[in-house]
């Protein structure tokens, strides 16, 4: 029967094998994908796609009140949680023109 100090040096072992192999497959699939892009002149764009500077999002970007309370002149958006004073209340009724 196997001892577990054994088992443990046959897993460091086996680690050091993975490691090594890993590496080795690496280091040639990125030899052919240098190949690949030298031999059709791809850039990273190509590759990748494009770049997300021309992409825009609204997420943090302030949004102007839609709706007030008349007695607090405290506004709410529209977005996230009802306030307390506009719950359960025609939101009609606090839009802002």
């Amino acid at each position: 029967m196997t001892t577990y100090k054994e088992l443990l040096a046959q897993r460091e072992a086996l680690d050091n094998q993975i490691d090594k192999a890993r590496q080795s497959e690496l280091s040639d699939a990125v030899a052919r994908v240098k190949q690949l892009i030298d031999e059709y002149g791809l850039t990273q764009t190509d590759v990748f796609g494009g770049s997300r500077k021309g992409r825009t999002t609204t997420a943090g970007r302030k949004v102007a009140a839609k709706y007030r309370n008349p007695d607090t002149n405290e506004t709410w958006t529209g977005r996230g949680r009802q306030p307390k004073w506009i719950q359960g209340k025609d939101v009609k009724d606090f839009a802002i023109d």
